[in-house]
């Protein structure tokens, strides 16, 4: 029999003895703590908030943790991999994994941003009848191209814009020749042959279809990681405003912008912050990844917030809170401020998902000036115990007072950056 089955037979008799005698609090304590734990290189971590005066904690390789018996927790001194045992009157009841990742930080955002897109094609928002003098007619869905396509090529040559089709269009329809054109629907290619027809009104070859390559907006900075220059804003997906489905992005960049005014919010509508591009329109950085977490590049300059602009260690999904905390964002001009929310539920995700926290805006001055969450503060980094933990993401439409945030470790996962793997160096922004 193995040292291992041995130490479980013996903790289970004595379990069951104290439970025999009466001592129930010893099993709860047993079942409350977990069987493996991840955190970072010099975090001081508590296996249980009221911790079992019942049981005593001993590292079977203490190269990696000190232990506290005094209060059932550990310090993380470097990164790698230790087991404790947890002891209840000098008999090994319980084992716990431990896994001690290399300590990371990185600087907090809470900046507005003016977000310029350029998609992979030409996304396709609607149709249109051509009045050909022999009806009305649209050559694009005869062609069988709906909306939210993206057309892709067309007779062998790539398209990037609206004004690439431009020239394929009025040459076919002066020759009578068909396009063949090549688009993506659903991640998927698609082949199809549209033959433009002449309006009758201006006397242009039209296709039938409403159009468009880009697309801009506002959002929030969340993070910017000195180390790789990645950064990380807003949270959740840009899905085009007609088609509702996310912008596959070719290209892009993000600007400075300024918050000029406040709609506020109310049941049922949710606000938005009305914002214009930095004066001096200078690019601060490219847009590489828009996904369900947030839009994702490289900052050419390093940015300030003026309040938060050193590195901040990060906290996982399992280590965050319910209670208060606090979100950085603008609600006038440029000025980054610190408001107080509330952390109403948080989900100790196991593997990327967007919505798991539910926060609450509880600051009068927010709420007063805001309503609550609005559009455009998507993004805004959220901080719990000197750790961002996450940004706010979406409004609760018929409760404009909460909605959801994303997990930070997420956010950095979309953004490239390993923090299970990389070791990281930090530098200030300047």
């Amino acid at each position: 029999m193995t040292l291992d089955k041995i130490r479980k037979i013996m903790g289970a008799i004595l379990l069951v003895s104290l439970i025999g005698l009466g001592f129930v609090q010893p099993l709860q304590d047993y079942i409350n703590i977990p069987t493996s734990v991840t955190v970072f290189e010099g975090e001081q971590h508590q296996l249980s908030k009221a911790f079992p005066t019942s049981l005593a904690v001993t590292t079977i390789n203490n190269d990696v943790i000190e232990t506290d018996n005094s209060t059932l927790s550990f310090r993380a001194e470097q990164s790698g991999r230790s087991k404790m045992l947890l002891q209840m009157a000098g008999v090994p009841v319980k084992q716990v994994d431990v896994r001690v990742l290399p300590d990371f930080k990185v600087i907090p955002g809470g900046q507005s941003i003016g977000v310029k897109l350029n998609s992979v094609g030409v996304l396709v928002v609607g149709h249109h009848q051509i009045d050909t003098g022999n009806g009305k007619q649209s050559p694009g869905e005869i062609a069988g191209i709906q909306v939210g396509d993206i057309i892709k090529e067309i007779d062998g040559t790539p398209i990037n814009t609206m004004n690439d089709m431009t020239t394929f269009i009025q040459k076919a329809g002066k020759t009578g020749n068909t396009l063949n054109m090549i688009i993506l629907r659903d991640e998927k290619e698609i082949k199809t042959q549209l033959t433009p027809l002449k309006d009758k009104d201006d006397d242009a070859y039209r296709i039938g279809l409403y159009i468009r390559d880009s697309a801009a907006g506002i959002g929030t900075m969340t993070f910017y990681d000195p180390a790789s220059k990645k950064y990380g804003a807003l949270g959740h997906v840009i899905s085009d405003m007609d088609t509702k489905k996310p912008i596959t992005v070719d290209d892009g960049e993000i600007m400075r912008s300024t918050v000029t005014s406040i709609h506020k919010g109310s049941t049922g509508e949710p606000g938005e912050k009305m914002a214009r591009f930095a004066s001096d329109n200078k690019v601060i950085g490219t847009i590489t990844r828009n996904s369900p977490f947030g839009i994702f590049g490289s900052l050419h300059t390093p940015v300030k917030n003026g309040i938060a602009d050193k590195p901040l260690p990060i906290a996982l999904s399992s280590q965050v809170e319910e209670g208060p905390a606090k979100i950085l964002t603008v609600v006038e001009n440029d000025k980054v401020e610190e408001f107080d929310i509330e952390i109403v539920t948080s989900i100790p995700q196991k593997f990327p998902a967007t919505k798991g926290m539910v926060i609450k805006i509880t600051d009068p001055r927010l709420l007063d000036k805001t309503g609550g969450i609005v559009q455009g503060m998507s993004g805004s980094p959220i901080i719990q115990n000197g750790k961002l933990i996450g940004a706010v993401t979406h409004v609760f439409v018929n409760d404009p007072t909460s909605g959801y945030g994303v997990h930070i470790e997420w956010m950095l996962h979309e953004a490239g950056i390993n923090i299970y793997e990389e070791n990281h160096s930090y530098e200030e922004a300047s």
